[in-house]
């Protein structure tokens, strides 16, 4: 058995992106793990097939897993990535200024912005709103009633207890504001809090440094995966907390050690996201075929 694949990245954030539309694959954990893995396999944070649009609303869906196999419900780099395919393999008019994608969360629409070759430059991705409801998060914590935002909340971990507050983008969020994101205990705190029991369904973890205005630095631990170079979701939960804490305003460029987004939190409630893609090679997998 052959697959062609295609190795891409938003922001470092890394993914091997696979054209599905015969839907022909039914890939286990395990063997989501093995393409993931950086030693035996290609080597990414995520696994991403592109597959026919299950609504009449839009063009394509897409299914996704973590590296260690788990479904994670979005994902704002890796959808950037998937804009980024459909345009770039001519999978989409050459015309057309917005695809629209069937997700476990529903139809997101990215706006395009090609470069003069016809390529995508930039994504803006429709994030949706923000959820704040502790139990929609989920998470069991509560400052003082079970249905108030978590904010700036006390959490107790094996390091000792720390200030959080949680944000759902479809997929789970705890942040963090610390004082210099550079020597903040992502390899530590992070593991801890992602399995934390207070998050029935795991959670990532952001660490944010605001530098000023309108400006923040960020490192993540992704829940599934470990810290990474970049995050969408948690880019887009990181700038509600700081909005919510009064910290900056609804707008903020956000610096990852795998580059910027920015990211504007709408009065209409809905999160926008914008960055780039990357393609970084193809090939074709060659699987053996074992007689049962």
């Amino acid at each position: 058995m052959e697959i062609d694949f295609t190795k891409m990245h938003g922001l470092g954030n890394d993914f091997v992106v696979i054209d599905d539309r015969t839907e022909e694959l039914e890939l286990e954990p395990e063997a989501v793990e093995w393409f993931c893995d950086r030693n035996f396999g290609i080597g990414a944070d995520g696994i991403i097939l592109i597959r026919p649009a299950t609504s009449k609303t839009a063009d394509f869906s897409w299914w996704f897993r973590n590296a260690d196999g788990s479904v994670a419900e979005m994902c704002g780099n890796g959808i950037r990535c998937f804009a980024k395919y459909v345009v770039d393999h001519g999978l989409v008019a050459a015309d057309a200024d917005i695809v629209r994608v069937d997700t476990a969360l529903g139809v997101y629409e990215i706006v395009l912005t090609r470069d003069d070759d016809g390529t995508l430059a930039l994504a803006t991705v429709d994030m949706g709103e923000p959820i704040l409801t502790p139990a929609l998060i989920p998470t069991t914590l509560g400052c003082e009633a079970p249905e108030n935002p978590v904010i700036d909340c006390s959490l107790a971990t094996e390091s000792g207890a720390v200030a959080v507050t949680c944000v759902s983008m479809g997929n789970p969020h705890c942040v963090l504001f610390v004082d210099d994101v550079e020597d903040a205990p992502v390899g530590i705190l992070g593991p801890q809090i992602e399995t934390h029991s207070a998050f029935p369904r795991k959670t990532n973890v952001e660490f944010a440094q605001i530098v000023e205005e309108g400006r923040i630095r960020l490192r993540v631990w992704e829940r599934g995966v470990g810290e990474t170079l970049a995050c969408g979701t948690g880019a887009c939960a990181t700038v509600v907390a700081a909005s919510l804490r009064c910290l900056i305003g609804r707008d903020s460029v956000v610096e990852l050690p795998g580059g910027e987004l920015e990211i504007h939190w709408d009065e209409n409630g809905h999160v926008m996201m914008t960055g780039p893609a990357e393609e970084v090679f193809s090939g074709t997998l060659v699987i053996p075929e074992y007689d049962e």
